[in-house]
């Protein structure tokens, strides 16, 4: 069972800035968890990347990051939120290389890479959720 760790922090996206602040607070928070730098930086990439899809398709929305614990692990969970169109077909997003804005498709496929549990839900003209969680070695 995952539970929630004392550390929290909610990151409005409304403006393009807003996706560095996530960033940032992401590598901070990985840092005090004591993941490595590789690590955060693969944290931040994420979030860099979920942000700038709330930026992107909802136009606002929120990042939350959060320190959780299971069992004898130590993690980090990600939590992207909007409330935008939603998502028509969450397989084809997922999949490498496929892009409604022109650019190069990694996104969400990388994210799920990069991290090491995954989730998505998407209701049409309600919005989406992302959970991921890196977990600490």
């Amino acid at each position: 069972m995952i539970v929630a760790a004392s550390n929290s922090e909610t990151i409005p996206i409304e403006k393009e800035t807003d996706i560095v602040t996530a960033r940032q607070v992401g590598r901070n928070m990985s840092r005090q968890l004591g993941f490595g730098t590789i690590m955060q930086s693969r944290i931040a990439t994420s979030i860099s990347e979920l942000a700038r899809n709330i930026y992107l398709y909802a136009g606002t929305g929120t990042i939350t990051i959060e320190t959780v614990e299971n069992d004898e692990k130590t993690g980090l969970k990600i939590t992207a939120l909007d409330e935008g169109p939603g998502i028509a077909d969450l397989r084809k997003a997922l999949e490498d290389g496929f892009t409604t804005s022109g650019a190069l498709g990694a996104g969400l496929p990388g994210v799920r890479r990069m991290m090491d549990d995954f989730q998505m839900e998407s209701t049409l003209g309600k919005g989406t959720r992302v959970v991921v969680i890196k977990w600490r070695e």
